[in-house]
């Protein structure tokens, strides 16, 4: 199975920056889409930003112009910057890979075990 480790969570002040890294690790698979999801307390979990094997992006609305994603194929690792992060950016961010396995063909969506971010006013 490949597990997804993610790191860079913590308290920041509003106005400042975190930098959330997710690496996948396994044998013998690709990854085509990754992304990062967050779950507020008493909230469902949503998107924040995803991204396709060929670098497209997409982003929810809150965090255009603040948040990037980005990726390294090599290293199979997500990348999340997180710049101007306000207090309702609090949550628990996930990361997420679609995964294909060479030896059975199946494409299947694995998770990471997620990262606390606690943004303070």
């Amino acid at each position: 199975q490949v597990q997804l480790v993610e790191s860079g969570g913590g308290l920041v002040q509003a106005g400042g920056s975190l930098r959330l890294s997710c690496a996948a690790s396994g044998r013998r698979f690709s990854i085509s889409g990754m992304g990062w999801y967050r779950q507020a307390p008493g909230k469902e979990r949503e998107l924040v930003a995803s991204i396709t094997s060929g670098g497209s992006t997409t982003y929810e609305d809150s965090v255009k112009g603040r948040f990037t994603i980005s990726r390294d194929n090599a290293k199979n690792t997500v990348y999340l910057q997180m710049n101007s992060l306000k207090p309702e950016d609090t949550g628990v961010y996930y990361c997420n890979a679609d995964v294909l396995y060479f030896d059975s063909r199946i494409l299947t969506r694995r998770w990471g075990q997620g990262t606390q971010v606690t943004v303070s006013s």
